[in-house]
């Protein structure tokens, strides 16, 4: 009996702790994997800069401290808080998107303004503004859920407030983000219930503005390289197909951790958008199929916190989740086809193992909101614990 009381009491202290192993070992391995990663990929970009060969190694682990840190703090913000700020977060992310045009405020990198300088470094708005979207939209579906089952209207509003934010994101520019952002929004509203063909008319609607963006000279070259790299494998080409050369390179088990021939100033961005063709390279197919299991076990436990949470009547906690695994996945997913030439090539990272510090301390923060909600939810059943019968032994 006193060992059956201390098991009990050690489960119940567990709960408490909100501590979900098949949350926290995908992050683990994932973070772990990203560090090796990025310095083994970086070496030689960080010589070429006259920089120690470690530079964006001991960058890459500072960020990741510094994410720790902050998702230690986002992790003792109640969800009910964020529910009460979602209205105002949606026009948090788009004045920080504008923020970018700023003179003085806007750091403009390779004809692109997407970042703020900070003084001591640049922060790349778009990831504050994926997260603050998809809280706004986690508070608007908890009002609008029977709404958006039934009414086209309720379903295009949030659809127009995408629109809004792409339109931004375009003057930038960023349509890849645009992508993820649009995306995540429609996932949402499809998990809460909209009726197919209101999402149907509204995909319908969104895909000249896409179509029409596509058609940007840059993007066209992009998508036309896309469809056949080897067309021009030394101009416009000729990322991807370097991408595709490393993928091949690493066969079965890969060229060995450190061994890279491509990341040697062949491979552009070998240590952000395209890591994960280095890692194919160096760790092989059985790296590439660490890496999609660690993922799909990460965003998997998200969606399932969110299901949870939505059967104990915690909407907001539920959606909000939904929001985050959606995002997580998404991007994932496309920095990963990018990289595999799938998809044509977009300006993401890979979420936890890119190198990237906007990425990597909103993807801590996110991380630590879904922990906090796994931790109240937790919490909320231990009463009905308390109040269980204990029968007494004659």
């Amino acid at each position: 009996m006193e060992r059956s009381k201390q098991a009990y009491r050690f489960g119940q202290t567990k709960k408490q702790t909100g501590l979900d192993p098949w949350l926290l070992v995908p992050v683990v391995l994932l973070a772990a994997l990203g560090v090796v990663m990025v310095g083994s990929s970086s070496i030689a970009i960080a010589e070429e800069h006259g920089a120690s060969p470690f530079h964006y190694l001991v960058r890459h682990l500072m960020f990741l401290s510094l994410g720790l840190v902050l998702a230690t703090a986002f992790f003792a913000i109640p969800v009910q808080f964020l529910n009460r700020i979602s209205r105002t977060m949606v026009w948090l992310g788009l004045l920080l998107l504008c923020l970018v045009f700023v003179p003085g405020i806007g750091h403009t990198v390779n004809g692109s303004t997407r970042w703020i300088n900070l003084g001591v470094a640049t922060f790349q708005v778009v990831e504050v503004a994926k997260l603050a979207i998809i809280i706004y939209m986690a508070g608007y579906l908890v009002g609008k859920a029977d709404g958006v089952r039934v009414r086209f209207f309720d379903t295009l509003k949030p659809l127009l407030i995408a629109g809004l934010y792409t339109a931004v994101l375009l003057l930038q520019p960023d349509l890849g983000s645009a992508v993820v952002i649009t995306a995540v929004i429609g996932g949402m509203i499809w998990l809460a219930g909209a009726a197919w063909r209101h999402i149907a008319v509204l995909a319908v609607l969104a895909s000249p503005a896409f179509a029409l963006a596509a058609m940007e000279p840059y993007r066209l070259r992009r998508i036309v390289s896309f469809m056949n790299p080897w067309e021009d494998p030394f101009n416009s080409g000729f990322q991807l197909t370097q991408a595709l050369i490393a993928i091949g390179r690493g066969e079965l088990f890969g060229v060995g951790l450190g061994a890279s021939i491509q990341k040697l100033f062949y491979l552009p961005e070998a240590h952000t958008d395209f890591i994960f063709a280095v890692l194919a390279e160096e760790l092989g197919l059985i790296g590439v199929v660490l890496v999609l299991f660690l993922f799909a076990l990460l965003v998997g436990r998200i969606l399932l916190i969110g299901l949870s949470a939505l059967r104990r009547d915690r909407h907001f906690a539920g959606y909000l989740a939904y929001g985050i695994g959606l995002w997580l996945g998404l991007q994932a997913l496309i920095s990963i086809g990018v990289n595999m030439g799938v998809l044509p090539t977009k300006g993401l990272t890979l979420p936890l193992i890119s190198s990237g510090g906007s990425s990597i301390l909103m993807t801590c923060v996110a991380l630590a909101i879904v922990v906090r909600i796994k931790y109240e939810l937790d919490r909320s059943v231990e009463p009905a614990r308390r109040r269980r019968p204990r029968y007494a032994v004659n």
